[in-house]
């Protein structure tokens, strides 16, 4: 079967209702630390669901990220980061995400969508591309997607800042988001 939208035909295109794989799955974030380098993190713990539609625009997205398994390969860095300077952990433990549409735009598409973080919700799309659908080696269906975003940390609350000598700041207001999902096909 092969869906058909203005970004063009989708080989393999299956509607139905998916859980993402988390096994198979990442949730990364790159930040500029001390204007000069990117740090990389990505949280261990989440979970969410895909509906794809009759037609491609008609799926939508839910999920759930654990702000608690932030993992920036440093637990002091990440302790600072669980800690109210940043996330604030002891009174919001989660971060989640819903779609409310989707549009093709060139030889992609863009997924619309909720981010709570903190108790603020802001509009965020992700630059969405679909990998691919198909079988696995267990009897199920697979499909894969790559999403991509930027955020701006402060408009969630997320206000600590560390000035340098030189100018600049420790920790960059932008945020970089990338996503590598794979999801199971429920039966």
């Amino acid at each position: 079967m092969t869906a058909s939208t203005e970004a063009g035909a989708i080989p393999g295109y299956i509607a139905g209702t998916w859980e993402i794989d988390p096994v198979h799955s990442e949730i990364g974030f790159t930040a500029r630390h001390m204007m000069v380098s990117k740090v990389r993190g990505r949280f261990t713990t989440f979970s969410g669901e895909l509906v794809t539609g009759e037609t491609p625009l008609q799926s939508s997205v839910t999920a759930t990220i654990d702000l608690t398994s932030i993992n920036t390969g440093n637990e002091q860095r990440d302790q600072h980061i669980r800690s109210a300077d940043f996330f604030e952990v002891d009174k919001y433990t989660t971060m989640t995400y819903r779609s409310t549409g989707l549009r093709p735009e060139g030889d992609h598409f863009i997924l619309d969508g909720e981010l709570t973080l903190k108790d603020v919700t802001k509009e965020v799309p992700l630059t969405l591309e679909l990998n691919g659908f198909g079988p696995d080696p267990y009897g199920g269906t697979r499909a894969g997607f790559t999403a991509t975003t930027e955020i701006n940390r402060r408009d969630f609350g997320v206000n600590f800042s560390a000035p340098m000598e030189t100018g600049g700041v420790v920790v960059s207001d932008k945020i970089g988001i990338q996503l590598e999902v794979e999801a199971v096909l429920k039966a």
